[in-house]
């Protein structure tokens, strides 16, 4: 449903590189995550796909139209929602979506089945201003716009980032409903934990992409045993670990250190902590997270 080969695109006559040679491809009815912090190039991709943007070089395709010759019909078959709010401020829930079905040539009748589970969470609010509406109220209005013209293809650029917690959880289960109908969807985030609810990621960072498979399997191939490090004066243990030379990797995670070492064992670290003045240290074997995944890469 989508397929990108050798993408490129530069800013600034040529000075700045958002994508290097980007190629991959999203199967159909495939929930595929873009993985990435900001500036990784994710809504510059995005934009490409959803014919607002052109490359610098390569080809891309959707839902079987190439970017370039067939981009009128590639905005009729997919569904876009930008990562800022773009909708009407100043016209009501009802209204929005009234227009975004009318540019369209078709009806909120018509293809509510496809959006009535999300639209039943804010009707309540259908007569009130788009722009008073909170952050998970807008966000399902977003994507209630974005699907009403039953697309084939949806792309969500950053939907989650500033909605609470119980709302970026609501707005995944809706993207499994979504994906259960056959749509195909390309979701960008910088959460990684989100990665988790792909069915495919691809990790990218400065342009570049890093690692693409399913979550699992990258988590499996990390190629080193992962502890994490705990003390009470977590400054001063991310110093004195990151001295010891048995060490290979140390970042901060929270209250605690993921660490990977060399020819070193964990009683080898423990005694050169105690040495340190850390006491009340403990060492404890885990697995890695998605982000333990992508700061490895990034090392590499």
């Amino acid at each position: 449903m989508i397929s990108l080969h050798n993408v490129k695109k530069t800013y600034n006559k040529g000075l700045v590189t958002a994508l290097k040679d980007i190629s991959f491809a999203v199967n159909h009815g495939e929930l595929f995550g873009l993985i990435g912090p900001d500036g990784a190039g994710k809504t510059t991709l995005f934009r490409i796909l959803t014919t607002l943007l052109l490359a610098d070089e390569g080809t891309a395709t959707v839902n079987g139209f190439d970017v370039l010759k067939d981009y009128k019909q590639i905005r009729n078959c997919v569904g876009y929602m930008p990562g800022k709010f773009s909708l009407y401020q100043d016209l009501t829930v009802e209204e929005n979506l009234h227009f975004f079905a009318t540019i369209f040539d078709t009806t909120i009748q018509e293809n509510y089945a496809l959006i009535k589970d999300i639209y039943q969470q804010i009707e309540p609010f259908k007569n009130r201003m788009a722009g008073k509406l909170s952050g998970g109220m807008k966000q399902k209005l977003g994507l209630c716009c974005a699907l009403i013209h039953k697309p084939n293809v949806l792309f969500l650029d950053e939907p989650t980032t500033g909605v609470d917690v119980v709302s970026r959880r609501e707005f995944w289960e809706m993207l499994r409903r979504l994906k259960e109908q056959g749509i195909t969807i390309l979701v960008s985030t910088p959460y990684m934990d989100e990665a988790n609810l792909c069915d495919r990621i691809a990790l990218i960072q400065k342009g570049q992409l890093l690692s693409i498979d399913t979550p699992e399997k990258i988590v499996s191939s990390y190629p080193k045993d992962l502890y994490a490090i705990k003390s009470s004066n977590i400054f001063k243990l991310l110093q004195d670990t990151r001295n010891y030379s048995g060490v290979d990797s140390c970042f901060a995670f929270g209250d605690a250190l993921h660490v990977t070492f060399n020819n070193s064992s964990d009683k080898d670290v423990v005694k050169y902590l105690h040495s340190k003045d850390h006491a009340d240290v403990s060492i404890t074997s885990i697995t890695p997270s998605i982000e333990d995944c992508f700061i490895h890469l990034l090392k590499d």
